[in-house]
């Protein structure tokens, strides 16, 4: 029996530099290889917010080597997942795709204990993805 493909996920928000960043970190350490990781925003910033990845740091998961990207139409065409958050008219829409808009408050210009929170959230919403695709996966 030949192993699926691995499914891919695009994590897109405005900046890239905060929730986009935190959740396709979760993804990488929680999935491993065994899903493809992108993520990318509508108008890209300069840098990672620093307190997402102080946040990050806090469980051990290193995003400090990551640089926003802006989001292209191929980066979508090519995930299987595109899941938004908060990048409102400026997210992609491709036929075929499973989309996911997940509702969470923009860490840009907080402090650490501010993201905390939207960390914990993010991590929760990955564990249910991977749930998901794994399911899908093996069905």
């Amino acid at each position: 029996m030949s192993a699926s493909p691995l499914a891919s996920v695009l994590f897109v928000c405005i900046h890239n530099a905060g929730r986009s960043q935190m959740a396709a970190g979760f993804l990488r350490h929680l999935a491993g290889d065994r899903v493809e990781v992108r993520s990318a925003g509508s108008m890209p910033g300069d840098r990672i917010n620093p307190s997402a990845v102080a946040a990050m740091a806090e469980l051990g998961i290193d995003i400090s080597d990551q640089t926003p990207k802006v989001l292209t139409p191929e980066a979508a065409r090519a995930s299987d997942y595109i899941i938004t958050m908060g990048c409102g008219d400026a997210c992609p829409y491709f036929p075929g795709k499973t989309y996911l808009d997940w509702q969470l408050e923009d860490p840009a210009g907080q402090g650490v204990e501010a993201v905390r929170p939207i960390r914990d959230e993010i991590k929760t919403l990955i564990e249910d993805l991977l749930a998901e695709i794994d399911t899908k996966q093996q069905a």
